[in-house]
């Protein structure tokens, strides 16, 4: 069986934790597309041979979820020779017989515009940004709330008006704004979903 599921969304809204569910419940592949960037990103050098170069002991470092390497992953990914290099690769990935579920910020629009099911998982920037603070530690981390709200939108900034894949939802996809639903809600909805489509 053929079936994708793509869910874009800006960072810390919910779509990796919501992914990852997904993907197990219905036993298909997942793959968070952000960690090719975040993995470009933090490789350094020519971001482009870096892509073109991308193995799978780059996608296992443990240092791709800090916000370095977000940060890094933004910048990597508005350059349009990277994204060249990663979307034949996401692109086998989404059609794999079993099913898959693709995260990140141009999946329905771009890498899977025929996928099966199309969510945009979201929030307000204030609660994305809290999230992530709590992530880093909260009252402990080394950045402020207000410097991680101000990471938050420099990045949203960055996404949604670059050139190239900017992110927006995609034609037909269902909106998941996450920003009052504790996890289990927004998977429950994600979920709910996906099988509906599959019973159709």
């Amino acid at each position: 069986m053929i079936f994708t599921v793509a869910i874009d969304g800006p960072a810390a809204a919910g779509k990796g934790t919501i992914s990852r569910a997904v993907a197990e419940a219905f036993g298909f592949a997942h793959l968070d597309t952000g960690a090719l960037y975040r993995a470009v990103g933090v490789k350094g050098g020519d971001p482009v041979q870096a892509a073109q170069g991308l193995t799978p002991e780059d996608l296992a470092r443990d240092d791709l979820r800090t916000l370095e390497a977000g940060q890094a992953a933004s910048r990597v990914a508005v350059i349009p020779e990277v994204r060249a290099a990663l979307l034949a690769f996401q692109r086998r990935f989404a059609r794999r017989p079993g099913g898959a579920v693709l995260d990140g910020r141009d999946i329905g629009t771009v890498i899977c515009p025929e996928a099966e099911v199309k969510l945009f998982v979201t929030a307000s920037a204030d609660v994305r940004a809290r999230r992530r603070w709590l992530e880093l530690g909260g009252a402990a981390a080394s950045r402020s709330l207000a410097d991680v709200l101000a990471e938050v939108q420099e990045r949203d900034a960055r996404d949604m008006g670059r050139a190239d894949a900017p992110l927006r939802a995609a034609e037909g996809a269902q909106v998941i704004d996450t920003s009052a639903l504790s996890s289990a809600e927004a998977i429950a909805e994600a979920v709910a979903l996906v099988r509906q489509t599959l019973g159709r």
